[in-house]
């Protein structure tokens, strides 16, 4: 019986460790490395910061790719992202592999679709050439498929 504890035990302990893992900046670069990742943090944070006033910005990506590069930058500013209490919590569940919510993925898929279309229907110019409008359309492909295959977060464990 003391087996059957101490492995499930150590099972449990190991995921712990795993997402706290996730957590802790790998600060073993090159100051000029640190300072590259910093910079571009600090410059997708910024922007998505301003998302949170302007409706068609979308904050919650651009702070998980700004946790991505703070994550190889500054502890500081990477617990700043995922302890905030807006945009926090959506970050930390994607970065420890936990997903999106399913309901959030209709209205994702959605806007980015609008905004897409309205670029290669009305905003990239006829003039223009062809690539453009293709190059835009296969973007939004991937992009789609991107996020379907995120993980469906379920809501129990939030």
């Amino acid at each position: 019986m003391n087996y059957i504890l101490n492995v499930f035990g150590n099972n449990m302990n190991n995921q712990k460790n795993e997402v706290d893992s996730i957590h802790k900046v790998n600060l073993n670069r090159t100051p000029i490395n640190r300072f590259f990742w910093f910079v571009m943090g600090f410059s997708i944070m910024v922007i998505g910061l301003i998302g949170v006033v302007v409706p068609v910005l979308p904050t919650t990506p651009l702070m998980i790719l700004a946790a991505a590069c703070f994550a190889k930058s500054s502890q500081r500013f990477y617990d700043w992202i995922i302890n905030n209490k807006m945009f926090g919590h959506h970050v930390k569940n994607y970065r420890e592999g936990k997903g999106i919510p399913k309901k959030s993925k209709p209205l994702i898929l959605g806007t980015l679709w609008c905004f897409v279309l309205f670029a290669v229907i009305i905003a990239i110019p006829n003039s223009a050439p062809l690539i453009s409008k293709i190059s835009t359309l296969i973007l939004a492909l991937i992009g789609t498929i991107f996020i379907l295959m995120i993980p469906n977060l379920n809501e129990d464990e939030n």
